[in-house]
């Protein structure tokens, strides 16, 4: 009961934090959510693949990578009911409601086939979400026990900002605080821990002098 709690109170959180937002999200996040259009390049599905966003939000990187891999079909996850509505708006908007499906769900728990009939996806990926979930590391495990053989879960999220000034580090940290946003410094760390564990390769790096980390977990065919 008390996990059920946790998970209504953070869609609230999120639901508030983006009620308003979620109208001019895209237009302002584009400066500074650096590297998304980099994972939806690298996702390269193969035909027929499925491919899940965890943390969907305005829906902007579904239709993005609806749009440059027409041969894999997409969905998306979001624990706020005010960015799922915004997604399938956005998705109406493309053309693409039959090719995206979304569902609302909480990232460290989602059972997809519940809602979408299977139960693994060839890719995941997860666009600067891991740094606005509570238990990060928990929604990580999921993500990996979603993931199909052979594939892959491909992650973009903020960095450390280490080789980037001072200044600007405290001026962006205290900027994304405001957003409930936390990057995750034991990432890579938590990252290697579970490609260990599943015996998958792991490809980490650091993008814009630390302002983003990327990076791409391949499991191994069964």
């Amino acid at each position: 009961m008390a996990r059920d709690d946790e998970e209504r109170d953070h869609g609230r959180l999120m639901d508030r934090v983006y009620r308003r937002q979620r109208h001019f999200y895209d237009l302002t996040r584009r400066y500074y959510l650096l590297g998304r259009d980099r994972l939806i390049e690298n996702l390269a599905p193969p035909p027929g693949a499925t491919a899940l966003e965890v943390g969907c939000g305005t829906g902007r990187n579904l239709v993005c990578a609806a749009r440059r891999h027409p041969q894999a079909e997409f969905f998306g996850v979001d624990i706020s009911h005010e960015m799922l509505a915004t997604a399938r708006r956005a998705a109406a908007r493309a053309g693409m409601g039959d090719r995206i499906r979304l569902a609302s769900g909480d990232a460290t728990r989602f059972h997809p086939y519940a809602v979408f009939g299977f139960s693994r996806f060839d890719r995941i990926f997860m666009s600067y979400t891991l740094s606005m979930i509570p238990d990060w590391q928990a929604a990580l495990a999921q993500a990996a026990c979603n993931l199909a053989p052979g594939g892959s879960l491909h992650i973009v999220d903020f960095g450390q900002q280490e080789r980037l000034p001072r200044w600007f580090r405290a001026l962006l940290q205290g900027w994304l605080a405001r957003f409930h946003v936390t990057p995750r410094r034991d990432l890579d760390a938590a990252l290697r821990v579970l490609a260990e564990k599943l015996n998958a390769d792991l490809e980490f790096r650091s993008l814009y002098r630390g302002y983003a980390w990327y990076a791409v977990l391949r499991l191994p065919v069964a």
